[in-house]
């Protein structure tokens, strides 16, 4: 490998590494537990590195896009395996801790309850605009979805927790 390839592959390296802790988050948000969340990352990452990255993407935005697409293809395979053969549910461990001081309420435990109930894709949407401080724009971008679809679905997110939470009161 010349060493241009080295210092390429370094920076590549240096990139993925920046951007862990946000896409970690986005991972927790759209799996709802930090068990699903870090297999999530980690199958992002291996997925990253052994593939070319596309002209003119930011790294970050390349990964969210992954681990998005990657999100899709595993709640399809769950759908295909719960359909193929019945099996016990199990409750999942909600996500608390470094998520919930990103919201910054009180209620941290409830809002995260009822944020892991929303739709995965508002979900998505909520996490990368609301958490993430993704404009609309970028948003759609990494969702590969019409600006149009990003602002209605992080409306009804949004009303969907404020209905939920006043319900709560």
């Amino acid at each position: 490998m010349s060493r241009k390839a080295d210092r390429q592959t370094a920076a590549l390296h240096a990139e993925i590494i920046e951007a862990l802790p946000r896409v970690r988050r986005f991972a927790r948000g759209l799996a709802g537990n930090v068990a699903d969340a870090d297999d999530l990352l980690q199958a992002t990452v291996e997925r990253t590195l052994s593939r070319a990255r596309p002209a003119n993407l930011d790294v970050a935005r390349w990964m969210f896009r992954v681990c998005r697409n990657l999100w899709i293809d595993e709640i399809r395979a769950r759908n295909v395996r719960r359909d193929a053969a019945p099996r016990v549910a199990a409750e999942d461990e909600q996500i608390i801790g470094d998520d919930a001081a990103v919201l910054g309420t009180l209620g941290a435990e409830e809002v995260m309850s009822d944020l892991s109930e929303l739709p995965d894709e508002q979900r998505a949407v909520l996490v990368l605009v609301a958490v993430e401080g993704f404009a609309y724009r970028e948003a759609a971008e990494v969702l590969e979805i019409p600006i149009g679809t990003v602002m209605s679905r992080l409306s009804r997110a949004r009303a969907t927790l404020s209905e939920r939470l006043r319900g709560s009161d």
